[in-house]
């Protein structure tokens, strides 16, 4: 495989990786208010991302670095030509990030609020962007950004309902449960507009012959979404989270699939990529570091696994 080959694949894996892991931290932050009815449940739905969220946005970060390396014509054109959406992204986070760690600090009802405020607008704010800006580097078309939009925010907040129901106990795990099923009448239809798209692009035919994998992809993630729907309604929440996890990481696979060899319009991933020293380094880099860190994130799941239950002290969301 050429290093070009090479860190397109390995950027595409920290993207989706980061989709499915931020997917359900994002709809954990909108589902909050609406899942919780005082201030010990609050503390425990928000509490299923506590040990987590932050370690979830190092794969952005990985992500958006190593194209700055290996590809930076990539990662200067995407960023330019998505500056505005792209800025709103990081507000959000940003939002999000100071809600999440001042509302531990502060003493009084009406600052808890507001800080609740920033969790929701800093998740719901991303959650839609990123689709509208993937939706629109693939279609260039404003209808196709809206509902990539749609499709993303609706899949953050099945995926973050099915997460809670996974890892509560209680009124909330129920009412999680019902706000998944309320989640994937949106989800479902949106996805099956969106995700049939993705291998019909410019360089692509529409037929299956000419794309066998993008439609095996785009196909499977809608099987997946419907089946971890239907999972969920059945109570198998660990079976479902497995699903919509997989449904976020198919969709991903066959969107980067339909990217190449040309993620951006006009510009190729030849063309893109920094020079072949450059490459060589980074893979080395790469190869080291990444399974320390896979396995370090790995093990803080595992660490923080068990179920939290709103009468007893739960994670401290920082």
């Amino acid at each position: 495989m050429e290093l070009t080959t090479f860190w397109f694949v390995l950027i595409a894996f920290l993207w989706i990786g980061y989709f499915v892991l931020e997917g359900f931290d994002f709809g954990v932050g909108m589902l909050a208010p609406a899942l919780a009815r005082n201030e010990a449940e609050r503390k425990q739905v928000l509490g299923t991302i506590g040990p987590v969220w932050d370690g979830n946005e190092v794969w952005l970060i990985t992500a958006v670095g190593a194209m700055f390396a290996a590809f930076p014509a990539w990662y200067a054109g995407l960023l330019s030509e998505f500056y505005l959406p792209i800025t709103l992204i990081l507000v959000g986070l940003i939002v999000r990030g100071v809600g999440l760690e001042w509302r531990g600090k502060v003493q009084h009802a009406s600052d808890r609020a507001w800080c609740d405020l920033s969790v929701l607008v800093g998740s719901a704010l991303p959650a839609f962007l990123w689709g509208a800006v993937f939706a629109d580097l693939l279609r260039n078309s404003a209808l196709a950004a809206l509902v990539g939009g749609v499709l993303s925010l609706s899949l953050c907040v099945l995926h973050g309902a099915v997460f809670v129901a996974l890892k509560t106990s209680g009124p909330v795990r129920s009412r999680a449960r019902r706000a998944a099923v309320i989640a994937a009448a949106v989800a479902l239809p949106a996805a099956v507009v969106a995700l049939p798209n993705i291998p019909v692009t410019d360089a692509v035919a529409a037929g299956w012959s000419a794309a066998p994998w993008l439609w095996a992809g785009a196909l499977a993630s809608m099987a997946a979404l419907a089946s971890g729907i239907a999972l969920t309604w059945r109570g198998r929440d660990g079976w479902a989270f497995a699903a919509t996890a997989s449904s976020i990481a198919l969709g991903g696979a066959a969107l980067f699939g339909a990217l190449w060899p040309a993620p951006l319009p006009g510009l190729t991933v030849a063309e893109a990529a920094s020079g072949p020293y450059t490459l060589g380094m980074l893979t080395w880099i790469g190869l080291i570091a990444l399974p320390f860190v896979l396995g370090y994130q790995a093990w803080s799941y595992w660490v923080f696994r068990k179920r939290l239950v709103a009468e007893v002290s739960v994670a401290k969301v920082s």
